[in-house]
């Protein structure tokens, strides 16, 4: 098993520095890169991300940085930026990178344009870069909400390797007294199933704003599974995968967590606010938003019928009437549950 000695996180964000905490807390040495020195001189003072993660004290082993020469003699580097961001802020630091880093995105969508996965990026651009040789790349997911990770609530996660070796090696890294990490091979199924869970999300809290019940939120909690599966299957994942906490598990704390960024826009839409309305009121970047035109046009280009990713994709991008929306979907056609759950 590899030895991990000096790790990055890669993005100041919340989520970021909850994870940067976590290996500071266990005594690893860890570098904390965020892209706004003024940022990042407020961490270092205050010892504290008062912006994004406030009231959770960083140890010293934790150091902000604002250069992203930091990766150099990383053995881990963890990305956690935005995916709109992540392959500009990927390619800045593939010059810096010792040979048989682990790359572990951390990252919940899939980018707009290429309609690649977080890993598939680094992948794409290590290539371009003549270095895909000697880098390992993996993905760290699941039902993780980051202010309870920052406080030591326990917590279980999948890390996603194709080498099941490197996938051990940051389960190691990253496992505490109350951070459980369990590994897979199943690298698109686990990417999927993060960024489709964010778009249900934010039709559960749609829902949740019209005034729909229990029973409605549950409909879309379980038919948004069926969909984020079909999806899969057609990459190359694996069933069973959507039925861990890379999926299942992720996909019911978003859907129905007060801390859920993407069920909160949702819930503002259901309320009647305009997308540039509910955007406006977050201070923190809710994924789901542009990993619905992602998904969406992803889901069209591989031929897979996705119902409630496209009334969701109608509401942000088109305007459709909310209410209207559900109630096109609850006049489809009449189908059989198992078979439409999986089968493409």
């Amino acid at each position: 098993m590899k030895e991990i000695n000096k790790t990055a996180v890669i993005g100041a964000g919340s989520w970021g520095t909850a994870l940067a905490k976590l290996l500071a807390d266990k005594g690893e040495q860890v570098m904390l890169w965020g892209h706004d020195p003024a940022h990042m001189d407020a961490i270092r003072r205050d010892r504290e991300n008062r912006k994004y993660l406030p009231g959770a004290a960083l140890p010293d082993t934790l150091q902000p940085v604002d250069d992203i020469a930091c990766v150099s003699g990383c053995e881990c580097v963890v990305m956690v930026v935005p995916s709109h961001g992540f392959r500009q802020v990927f390619v800045s630091l593939i010059p810096h990178l010792q040979a048989g880093t682990l790359l572990v995105s951390a990252v919940k969508g899939i980018e707009i344009g290429s309609r690649q996965t977080m890993n598939q990026i680094m992948e794409t651009e290590l290539a371009q870069a003549g270095r895909e040789d000697s880098m390992i790349t993996g993905v760290l997911t699941g039902p993780s909400f980051a202010d309870e990770v920052a406080v030591g609530q326990p917590t279980a996660v999948t890390i996603g390797f194709a080498d099941i070796e490197a996938a051990k090696t940051v389960q190691q890294l990253f496992s505490t007294p109350f951070f459980r990490g369990y590994t897979s091979t199943d690298v698109v199924g686990l990417e999927i199933s993060a960024a489709m869970k964010n778009v249900i999300a934010i039709a559960a809290g749609i829902s949740d704003g019209l005034g729909y019940g229990l029973n409605t939120r549950a409909a879309l909690i379980t038919r948004g599974l069926a969909e984020i599966t079909r999806l899969g299957v057609k990459l190359g994942a694996h069933p069973l995968t959507f039925s861990g906490l890379g999926g299942l598990g992720d996909l019911v704390l978003t859907c129905t967590g007060s801390l859920s960024r993407n069920r909160t826009v949702g819930l503002k839409l259901g309320e009647g606010r305009t997308l540039e309305q509910a955007l406006a009121e977050m201070t923190m970047v809710a994924e789901g938003v542009k990993t619905t035109k992602s998904c969406y046009n992803l889901a069209k280009t591989v031929k897979v019928e996705m119902p409630i990713l496209e009334q969701a994709y109608r509401i942000l991008y088109e305007g459709k009437d909310c209410r209207t929306a559900v109630q096109e979907l609850y006049q489809r056609s009449l189908k059989e549950e198992v078979a439409g759950s999986i089968v493409p």
